[in-house]
């Protein structure tokens, strides 16, 4: 599949295709209602390009505030049910203490320090987990 832009999400928040990956670059507040039209509108690229992975980079983002933290933990739980993984990358120290000061665990999240890492990180087979300790790597 080709690179390119995808239409703008919520007015300001770009999303770029790379391959079966979407980018989302979050700059400054995410607010409600922009939240939630990215949350609708990633669902609806992933179901409709079949990209398997998302990465949102929040290195322009300067606080982390509960709402913030479940947006994300959202959209994390969304792309997982469309059979899409997310990654959180370009987290700063600052945003990750005060995400476990508000005892933000965000369960499904997966993180990476850069974007260059996270897509790396997309890129490795994911290993499925059965019963009985066991796991196996799937293609």
């Amino acid at each position: 599949m080709s690179e390119g832009f995808s239409r703008p999400v919520a007015g300001h928040v770009p999303v770029l295709r790379l391959g079966d990956v979407l980018l989302v670059t979050l700059q400054g507040d995410l607010y409600d209602g922009s939240a939630q039209q990215l949350q609708q509108d990633l669902s609806e690229t992933i179901a409709r390009s079949g990209a398997t992975g998302v990465v949102i980079d929040i290195s322009g983002v300067e606080i982390v505030d509960s709402f913030l933290g479940r947006v994300l933990a959202e959209i994390a739980a969304q792309t997982e049910l469309l059979a899409a993984r997310t990654v959180v990358a370009g987290m700063r120290p600052a945003v990750a203490i005060t995400l476990v000061e508000l005892g933000l665990t965000l369960p499904g999240l997966r993180t990476a320090l850069t974007t260059e890492a996270a897509m790396e990180l997309l890129a490795q087979p994911v290993v499925a987990f059965r019963s009985g300790g066991r796991h196996e790597e799937s293609p």
